[in-house]
This record gives structure tokens, C-alpha cells and sequence, in this order.
């Protein structure tokens, strides 16, 4: 298969992580004769400082003109620190979304069963968890009309939803329950808010579709409680804009670090694949961050174009990677001297050569740079 793929890096860790996602695809066109064309671009702050928009025009085109776009993240202190700052960061990513029409975002959580002692949480209520939280992206309060009085005392942001919107990511996320375990739940807020009884009429509407799907509600601050009390009860998770972005989050800590979980972001012609944590720039250049989100959303990537052997390689290469505590030190305490990069080479080494990576890990461990 040929694939154009737009790299956007970004900012902060996201240039040392996207790499890795790199080689393990480079790696994948290499054993199953694939042709995967990288072509790289600014996005977020690097571009603010580079070209004085956080999302140029030139970025924009080359992601419309791609089959897929692989992303790091985004901000920076200067921004984050400056809540004056009227050109930010996250403004590219939030025009990106909605110019490409990303309007379903996709984030599987998982319990990994080698990592289940270094998640916050116990075992007996992680184990076995597995949810896929469908967030919609382009709508509700992040996009709605924003006020903010003469004298700056006074502010507004409005959240709004239409049918339409809600429609057409409850379908995904219920076509996606009929492969799963069955189960949606809808996590809003409709005992105070008007949008979220909409999306409470609406998403039961649409049920009516999936004789074969059970449907659950909660209200966003019990199912925030019940996460971390009974995650393993849920199976699809289905929300709005800013409910997914907090749900997500919180979801991070199952697996013991936001540095697992990947995501992609889907819309009708176009598709972005992304891990789900943030720039992390106090970790910059220290070569201590995870890369393994960002590897997960590259076999995301493989899986939207149906290439499901080769991501099956990729995940099971991150499987070996934690069973073998070749990991960043977010989730392996016992060696110091794994970096991002190392964790890297491991993946691409498993691709090429699952049979062999045992005794490769010796050299790893040994901190040579170079896996043979």
C-alpha cells in the first residue's frame, strides 16, 4: 500500500516521541513492502515561532492533501503562563479539527497486564479493563462563541451542539460496541445542562438502530468517580467535547501513565493519530519520555487504512517492549538507562525480528546504542 503520511512533531517532547512512531512504520513498510512517504510541517508554538501562526497555511494544505497525518503535541510555558497571549498554541490544533472535520475522537484505554502493579489503582479493579471512549471533537464549548466584557470582569463560553453532530459520532461509537462487548454509555450532564439533554434525546434515537447494544447513561462526575472505582464496567464511552477531553485524562491513570494512550482522530475524508498527552516540556530533550502513545496511534494508523496484520505487529511489539521493562521511566522503576529512543529501536527491532528481540534486550539493558 502507498501512504502519504503529514508528520506535524510540534512542540516540547513531541519531536522525540513522533520519531519512534516513525521507525516502527518505516519499519512495518520495510517487512510487508508497503511505500510510506513522510512529509514534515509545523504546528503550535514552533510554528507561532517560525512563521507566527500557530497552524500555516502551508501545514493546512499539506494535511488536506495527505491520506494521514501523525501528530505530537503542542504548548509551550510561554504560552501556557501568559493567559493574555491572544495567538496560543492550541489554537492550530483546534483549527486543524475543525478544517479537516476531525469530528470523532478515538481513544482505547487499556490495563496492561504486565503493568498492573504500577498503576495508582489496584489490581483487583483494573485488571481486565479495556474501554474505548468516543469524544466528539469539533462542537460544544471549545468551539462555541467566546465573551469577554469591556472591562474584562466578566466572561462566557458557549456550548453548542447540534443533531447532526451528535448523530453521526453515536454511530461510530455504536458500530464500534457491536464488535466489542455490546455496551455504550453515554456520559453527559443532563440534570443541569440543555445540550446534554439533546445529546441524551438524540443518542437514544439513534439506539434504536442497535437492537444489539445496550444503552447506559451517567452523569459526568459520577462516571469521573466511577473510572477509578469500577473501570472494568465500562465498554464504549461515548461524550462531548470537553466531558471526553477530562474522562480521557482521568482515564490515563488505569495503565499507570498518559504516556500509553494513543488516539485518532477521525472525520469523513481525513484521519490524525496522536497520543493523548501534552508537550511535557520539562522533559524535553532528557530522553525520558513515552513513546509508546505515540507508537500505539501509528498502529491506530495502520488499523483506519485495514493493514490490521501490521498493526497486530506493533502492538504485540509494545507488549514485549513492557513485559520486558524496556520502558521510560514513567513506568519502569528497576533500569535508568532506557530512553525514548531505546524504547524505540526495541519496537523496530521486534518488527524486524519478533522471533529475536529476547536477545536483543540484553544489549539494551546493557545501554548500548545500537540494537544488533
Amino acid at each position: 500500500m502507498n501512504l502519504n503520511i503529514a508528520v506535524l512533531s510540534g512542540d516540547g517532547i513531541g519531536p522525540e516521541v513522533t520519531s519512534q512512531a516513525v521507525k516502527a512504520l518505516k519499519a512495518i513498510a520495510s517487512e510487508f513492502n508497503h511505500n510510506f512517504k513522510f512529509t514534515y510541517a509545523d504546528v503550535g508554538a514552533i510554528a507561532i515561532d517560525n512563521h507566527g501562526n500557530p497552524l500555516p497555511d502551508a501545514t493546512l494544505d499539506l494535511c488536506k492533501s495527505t491520506d494521514a497525518i501523525l501528530f505530537g503535541s503542542i504548548g509551550h510555558p510561554k504560552y501556557d503562563n501568559d493567559p493574555s497571549a491572544k495567538v496560543r498554541p492550541e489554537q492550530g490544533l483546534l483549527k486543524l479539527r475543525k478544517e479537516l472535520g476531525l469530528f470523532a475522537n478515538i481513544r482505547p484505554v487499556k490495563a496492561y497486564e504486565t503493568l498492573l502493579e504500577k498503576s495508582p489503582l489496584k489490581r483487583n479493579i483494573i485488571q481486565g479493563t479495556d474501554i474505548s471512549i468516543f469524544r466528539e471533537l469539533t462542537g460544544g464549548i471549545y468551539f462555541g462563541e467566546k465573551y469577554l466584557s469591556e472591562d474584562g470582569d466578566t466572561a462566557s463560553d458557549l456550548c453548542l451542539y447540534t443533531r447532526e453532530e451528535i448523530e453521526r459520532i453515536t454511530h461510530l461509537a455504536f458500530k464500534a460496541a457491536q464488535s466489542r462487548k455490546n455496551k455504550v454509555t453515554l456520559v453527559d450532564k443532563a440534570n443541569v445542562l440543555e445540550s446534554s439533554r439533546l445529546w441524551r434525546k438524540v443518542v437514544t434515537d439513534v439506539a434504536k438502530e442497535y437492537d444489539d447494544v445496550e444503552l447506559d447513561f451517567l452523569f459526568v462526575d459520577n462516571a469521573a468517580m466511577q473510572m477509578i472505582l469500577n473501570p472494568k464496567q465500562f465498554d464504549v464511552i461515548l461524550t462531548e467535547n470537553m466531558f471526553g477531553d477530562i474522562i480521557s485524562d482521568e482515564a490515563s491513570v488505569i495503565g499507570g501513565s498518559i504516556g500509553l494512550l494513543a488516539s485518532a482522530s477521525v472525520g469523513e475524508k481525513h484521519a490524525m493519530f496522536e497520543p493523548i498527552h501534552g508537550s511535557f516540556p520539562q522533559a524535553t530533550g532528557k530522553g525520558i519520555a513515552n513513546p509508546i502513545a505515540s507508537i500505539l496511534s501509528a498502529a491506530m494508523l495502520l488499523e483506519h487504512f485495514g493493514l490490521y496484520a501490521e498493526a497486530e505487529l506493533i502492538n504485540n511489539a509494545v507488549e514485549k517492549s513492557l513485559k520486558l521493562d524496556i520502558s521510560t521511566p514513567d513506568v519502569n522503576t528497576n533500569h535508568d538507562n532506557i530512553t525514548t529512543s531505546k524504547v524505540g529501536e526495541f519496537v523496530e527491532d521486534f518488527i524486524n525480528n519478533p522471533n529475536d528481540s529476547n536477545l536483543n534486550f540484553t544489549n539494551i539493558h546493557l545501554g548500548q546504542s545500537t540494537i544488533i
